[in-house]
């Protein structure tokens, strides 16, 4: 069991708070009585609650649902229409961001899943929707927690002293939570509704619409506020958000600028780069260390994670999802902690390409004995060499304490990626140190390779695309990477299957963007579907 973390627990504040807030379609939901005793009123009068209460917004990176196991449907799935371990967060955004890329392909047939590799999907698709319904569900977590710690209603409520002081950095914790998944809709469907908290509940017109690049000023601003008002670099409970995690989605922000925003950011990229880097983080000294059951334990590398450990996060989402689906075929599934593979997940030749031959870049885990490096078959879990990310399974070798449910924490932000986008930032005409970047950059392969010999004298920007590949594999950076380098729609480098083509195809631009569920299209006249769909 671990310790020191921030706790998930279950809390209904209301009807209004577990439905989804944003969409016009699902008024007549949010216009029930309370399915508890339990509303906002009563639980932000005592100020024991909060913690409680701002839990449940940081579960909802975590969990897919109310029960154990997610929940099947709505209401203990958060989302209708979709099984809740289907719909955690981190789950979508795998879905989203790395099956559509050369780094993964998924055998499974669910539903209009087989699309997403395929770069078929269409604005039905229920994966797409229920990324787009889990990112306004948070949100609107984050909207009803803020509606009461405005100054007045902590002083309606009492709250004084060093709980004042708590709860305003509660605040900025919501706030920060808030704009991260606007990120990800801006990232994922650009234009996209717009609420915050003073869009209540049961409002006669639906949210409007917010164009990307007012979005992306909307985000920037929020990150900049919760940068001054989070508690200091790594002094905050493990799990919760702090002025690094803001600098670093800052940084993630401003990385992506031209693409959001039409307007270059990499000095700004620089500058928060820096700002993490100072702050006392450092590279843990084994790559795989990072991806085991204990991996919360002695990690300066992360800056913000989403916490698993077995027994308040019994989902089929998270980091069970991507041990489980990922072993299948020969793979010995004790050697994993678990107690069977799903037999889901492998890669193509085209992410194998990018390490050595010779296995010495070790974070290069390949599965290979009875699997074919060419895909034929996406439907066969044989078909595509079998990546090993992480294990359910103890730095001393030991397993997590269920064999059913993984306890490995999935870091949204680490140190690595800083360094990375520090160069990225100073190729790109920021003002970087290239020495430095260059020196950055051999830190992770040093640590790659065990010793010098894969150092680099000189990068550039392939180089780095590369880079961000072999470090950053399967923790959904891919898809915004490939689309920042121009090359996630285009023929500029192909992937099998890619446009449903074994070889690999070009597809339509417009794929850079997903669409906007065809339901809130006819539910909400001020929403425009994005080009294509």
């Amino acid at each position: 069991m671990k310790t020191k973390q921030l706790k998930y627990k279950k809390l209904f504040f209301s009807a209004a708070v577990l439905a989804l807030l944003t969409t016009t379609s699902c008024i007549k939901d949010l216009e029930r009585e309370p399915i508890t005793d339990v509303t906002s009123a009563s639980v932000f009068k005592d100020f024991p609650n909060y913690p409680t209460a701002l839990a449940k917004l940081y579960g909802g990176l975590a969990m897919g649902g109310q029960v154990s196991g997610d929940g099947g449907t709505y209401p203990d799935a958060d989302i209708s229409g979709i099984n809740g371990g289907f719909s955690q967060y981190t789950r979508l955004m795998y879905t989203l961001n790395v099956i559509t890329t050369d780094e993964a392909v998924i055998g499974w047939n669910d539903g209009n899943l087989h699309t997403m590799h395929k770069m078929t999907w269409d604005s039905s698709n229920e994966f797409v929707a229920a990324m787009y319904y889990r990112l306004y569900t948070e949100i609107a977590f984050c909207n009803e927690f803020l509606r009461n710690v405005t100054d007045e209603k902590l002083a309606a409520n009492g709250i004084t002293g060093d709980n004042l002081t708590e709860a305003k950095f509660m605040r900025a914790e919501a706030k920060f939570l808030r704009a991260q998944s606007y990120l990800h809709a801006l990232d994922m469907f650009g234009n996209v509704p717009f609420v915050k908290e003073d869009y209540l509940p049961g409002s006669a017109s639906g949210p409007q619409r917010i164009e990307r690049k007012e979005l992306f000023k909307y985000v920037e601003a929020e990150l900049l506020d919760c940068a001054n008002n989070l508690k200091n670099p790594r002094s905050n409970q493990y799990g919760r958000a702090d002025k690094a995690a803001a600098w670093a989605v800052l940084a993630r922000l401003y990385l992506n600028a031209k693409v959001y925003s039409g307007t270059e950011r990499n000095n700004d990229v620089i500058t928060y780069t820096n700002k993490v880097i100072e702050a006392g983080y450092a590279l843990k000294s084994d790559y795989a260390s990072l991806f085991l059951a204990d991996n919360n334990v002695g990690n300066s590398e992360a800056i913000f994670t989403v916490n698993f450990d077995g027994v308040n996060t019994q989902t089929n989402g998270g980091t069970t999802y991507m041990v489980c689906a990922a072993v299948g075929g020969k793979m010995p599934a004790a050697d994993f902690g678990i107690n069977g593979g799903w037999g889901g997940i492998r890669t193509t030749k085209a992410f194998v390409g990018l390490f050595p031959a010779n296995g010495s870049d070790k974070r290069g885990r390949f599965y290979t004995n009875d699997q074919n490096l060419e895909i034929n078959d996406l439907g066969s879990f044989n078909d595509g060499y079998a990546f090993i990310k992480y294990k359910n399974v103890k730095s001393d070798g030991t397993a997590g304490s269920s064999k059913s449910w993984v306890e490995a924490d999935i870091p949204l932000y680490r140190l690595a990626d800083i360094y990375l986008m520090y160069a990225e930032a100073t190729l790109r005409g920021g003002n970087g140190d290239m020495s430095k970047a260059v020196s950055y950059v051999n830190k992770l392969r040093e640590r790659a390779y065990g010793n010098a010999s894969g150092d680099v004298s000189s990068i550039n920007l392939d180089f780095i695309l590369d880079e961000r590949a072999r470090e950053l594999s399967w923790e959904m950076t891919r898809r915004s990477d490939l689309i920042r380098f121009g090359k996630f729609t285009t023929g500029a480098y192909l992937w099998p299957w890619k446009g449903n083509v074994k070889e690999g195809r070009a597809v339509e631009d417009y794929r850079n963007l997903f669409p906007i569920p065809v339901k809130d299209i006819i539910a909400n006249p001020n929403l425009v579907q994005n080009p294509g769909y």
